[in-house]
């Protein structure tokens, strides 16, 4: 039966899609008008209108200031978007630009390729073991922290301190610098930019006063940053940072001026600490609502592998992935007319009854599974040629962090941990504030 709230554009009453029975040229089933309306009325965040138009299996989608956007959610669907449509399936445009300009991310085409070749061989597996020093000194950083607040009782912002830890480890990756205070100050008002940046590409551009200047005080770190590694390239000191690398590709490609490198950098940090940040954040809220799994964590490092799964399962950062069809297209034989704005939601695949039993609840058991999923089905990084270039260094940076605190220390909450913020990012609302306590 069809849902209440979703009519067809094509008249009739739509049938399950199925490989085996496409419907040919059937268009998406798009929310009633009035729904949308309703919904723009009552300032709800983009999320609940996406759960309104949410049929699992389905195409759906809605009709927004007259242009057409279709809702991605089967795993089929979403592997023939990212996984395989890459020509057909493209950024309009990024909604991190103001703040990463034309960095990996938000670059398209031959600019794109060539940028993402750059920085492809430092993220791989063996590439990041250059960094195990700089991820070590960062964790052992927090868990001195951590070991102060265990003796003295005072309540801490965990989400304060796994933010420190990734803008510390990505900083001392990017510059072979540790972090220091006043670095941290400029580097830390990314999340302002971000929290101001429209969840989908719907929203304007146009940054608020407060993350206009967190952004100049950014970029002027960031020359800073730039200047200090070329006098110290010139003079001969080689380093293994990253902005090492751009400043020799600077040496042979023109594109990499001080502009370019600075996008890079900016999203290098940007992927580099926020997603990493509020998932251990999210790590942290659930080990505190379920202690019998931080226990079995502490003493079993091969289950935290299954805390992170399950907790990028349920927050995945990148919550919301939209594309743009460039022409028309079709996904199980039903059309998505070009220009269509379609949206991916890892978010709502990763609550597919029909592909993860008992959706909404925290179970690290899961992981790994007995039977990979389907193709498709779990995206905490996107997949296809635009996967996330950090993937390997997010996962090591997070294990090495939790390896480190689970088996030494407790955690218990002192206020509840907000509601979670669909914003560019998935995060949750405030400061998580908890106690840490040493295991006996």
């Amino acid at each position: 039966m069809q849902s209440p709230n979703v009519s067809s554009t094509s008249g009739a009453v739509p049938a399950p899609l199925s490989p085996e029975a496409p419907v040919v040229g059937r268009l998406p089933d798009l929310l009633d008008d009035a729904v949308v309306a309703a919904w723009a009325a009552s300032g709800a965040p983009l999320v609940e209108l996406l759960r309104t138009a949410w049929v699992p299996g389905r195409l759906t989608g809605f009709r927004r200031g007259g242009r057409d956007a279709v809702l991605v959610t089967h795993p089929r669907h979403v592997h023939q978007v990212l996984g395989v449509g890459g020509d057909r399936f493209v950024k309009r445009a990024h909604r991190a630009r103001p703040l990463v300009g034309n960095g990996v991310i938000s670059a398209a085409g031959e600019e794109w390729r060539s940028q993402r070749r750059l920085l492809q061989a430092p993220f791989t597996g063996r590439g990041i073991q250059r960094w195990e020093h700089h991820i070590a000194g960062a964790a052992r950083a927090i868990a001195d922290r951590w070991a102060e607040r265990a003796r003295t009782g005072e309540p801490a912002d965990l989400a304060e301190d796994a933010q420190f830890f990734t803008v510390d480890t990505i900083w001392r990756s990017l510059t072979d610098h540790p972090l220091d205070p006043a670095t941290y100050e400029d580097l830390a008002g990314v999340q302002d930019i971000v929290a101001a940046l429209p969840a989908d590409v719907g929203g304007g551009a146009e940054l608020p006063a407060p993350a206009a200047a967190a952004l100049a005080a950014l970029d002027e770190r960031m020359h800073r940053a730039i200047a200090d590694a070329r006098a110290r390239h010139t003079a001969g000191s080689a380093g293994t940072g990253l902005l090492f690398r751009l400043l020799d590709a600077a040496e042979s490609d023109a594109r990499y001026d001080d502009r370019l490198i600075r996008d890079e950098l900016v999203t290098l940090l940007v992927a580099g600490y926020e997603s990493s940040a509020r998932t251990l954040t999210w790590v942290f809220v659930l080990l505190d609502r379920h202690p019998e799994v931080a226990r079995r964590a502490a003493g079993d490092p091969s289950a935290i592998e299954g805390v992170l799964a399950e907790t990028l399962r349920l927050y995945p950062t990148g919550w919301l992935l939209p594309r743009q069809a460039e022409d028309d297209a079709w996904l199980d034989g039903v059309r998505v007319p070009a220009g269509t704005d379609v949206l991916v939601c890892p978010y709502l695949t990763h609550r597919d009854p029909g592909v993860w039993p008992d959706p909404d609840a925290f179970l690290p058991d899961r992981f790994p599974p007995r039977t990979p999923p389907p193709p498709g089905a779990y995206l905490p990084f996107g997949i296809g040629p635009r996967a996330c270039l950090g993937t390997r260094f997010a996962m090591r940076e997070m294990e090495v962090l939790l390896g480190l605190l689970l088996p030494r220390f407790a955690i218990e909450a002192a206020a509840p941990a907000g509601e979670p913020v669909f914003g560019l990012n998935l995060r949750p609302d405030g400061p998580f504030l908890a106690h840490v306590r040493a295991r006996g």
